[in-house]
């Protein structure tokens, strides 16, 4: 009986050790895994790979946006620092062109009093007696008449230009009233008289003249 027994567990452990049922074992897993799993893994490997796909697509999309709005922002601040720097462009040669024009501001003012004196000097002298029976005094009158007029020329050409509004209609930008008064044959708000002459500088009043205007009775 006990010899009987040993051969069947022999026997036993030959068939649970032969290779054929070895080599059998992994295709009874693989066909246990797939049972266990079932035929629905590989529609949800699809799926994750589908969402996954997705989800790099949307944050590809976000990041090309974020990419247009900073490329978007730095071509305005780009537009804006060109055009700052256009503009200080020009206002800097605007100043350099004003230095050029209206540089001798302060030269052509001091010389305005002596054209103001050479006026006086000629109207002062009598024309009755500028004849060639006074010599001395016509030569005078003459060399006076002569700076005036050279003084002028040289305004001129320097783009300082007199003022000498008389009849004209007042102008606060270029005249200067003293008084208003009425006037016979003087439209009211036309100036009267001019007591002093004004001047332009390029266009920019110099110095205004100085006048009396004439008003309504």
């Amino acid at each position: 009986m006990a010899s009987w027994c040993v051969r069947a567990v022999r026997q036993s452990y030959s068939l649970v050790a032969s290779p054929a049922l070895i080599r059998a074992s992994p295709r009874l897993l693989c066909t246990a895994t797939q049972q266990k799993n079932g035929p629905g893994s590989e529609e949800a490997e699809k799926l994750d790979q589908s969402a996954a796909e997705t989800l790099l697509m949307e944050e590809k999309t976000q990041l090309e946006d974020q990419l247009k709005d900073q490329l978007k922002d730095m071509t305005e601040k780009y537009k804006r620092a060109l055009a700052d720097t256009e503009n200080l462009r020009t206002r800097t040669q605007k100043m350099i062109e004003d230095a050029k024009l209206y540089g001798i501001q302060g030269f052509c003012k001091d010389l305005l009093e002596v054209a103001d004196i050479l006026e006086k000097a000629t109207d002062c002298v009598p024309k009755e007696e500028v004849t060639t029976q006074n010599p001395h005094l016509k030569n005078l009158y003459d060399g006076l008449v002569m700076t005036e007029v050279q003084i002028q020329k040289v305004f001129t050409k320097h783009g300082l230009v007199k003022l000498n509004p008389d009849g004209q209609k007042f102008d606060p930008y270029e005249h200067e009233a003293l008084f208003h008064a009425p006037v016979e044959g003087k439209d009211p708000g036309t100036v009267a008289m001019v007591t002093k002459v004004g001047y332009k500088l390029h266009g920019r009043t110099l110095r205004p003249a100085l006048v009396g205007v004439a008003k309504a009775p």
